[in-house]
């Protein structure tokens, strides 16, 4: 029995094809394709700096087989829409949500998802929502700024689309 396996997805809206261990991690692969934004740190899944989207849903890249993302759509920290940030990367820029930075791919993408079920979230339900992403360096006031900064900037947007 092998234990590699040839798997096919879409990363970052590129068509990838790999051999991957049948027991090879998710960032392990995506590691070998270049990519280091999610990076590993507690190898438990529980602190949210190895996160990626697999089909729009936020994942331990730690813990997520490779071989389950075969066929999947991921998305990583490396994905800019049409070769710009998105307003959730401009707005942790411009927030300074960040200070080390080892933390920030996870959080952006966690924001990403959480922007994408709820467009206004409060406070509360901001902490709630990225409480499974840990910063070290404790920029916790400046992310959630960051986070209401491009839900407005995301409903400017959408409402800019809808009168054009």
């Amino acid at each position: 029995m092998s234990t590699n396996r040839t798997i096919t997805f879409t990363l970052n809206d590129a068509p990838v094809a790999t051999t991957v261990g049948t027991h090879q991690t998710l960032l392990e692969a995506l590691q070998a394709q270049g990519l280091t934004g999610a990076r590993e740190s507690c190898a438990q899944g529980l602190c949210g700096c190895c996160t990626v989207l697999v089909n729009g849903t936020a994942v331990s890249g730690c813990l997520y087989l490779a071989v389950f993302a075969d066929k999947a759509d991921i998305k990583t920290i490396e994905y800019s829409p049409e070769g710009q940030l998105d307003a959730v990367q401009q707005a942790f820029i411009e927030c300074g949500a960040f200070q080390c930075g080892y933390c920030t791919p996870g959080f952006v993408l966690m924001t990403r998802q959480l922007l994408d079920g709820n467009a206004h979230p409060s406070d509360d339900e901001i902490k709630h929502y990225l409480s499974g992403n840990l910063c070290r360096c404790a920029a916790y006031p400046e992310i959630i700024k960051a986070v209401k900064l491009a839900a407005a900037r995301r409903e400017s947007s959408r409402q800019s689309m809808d009168k054009g």
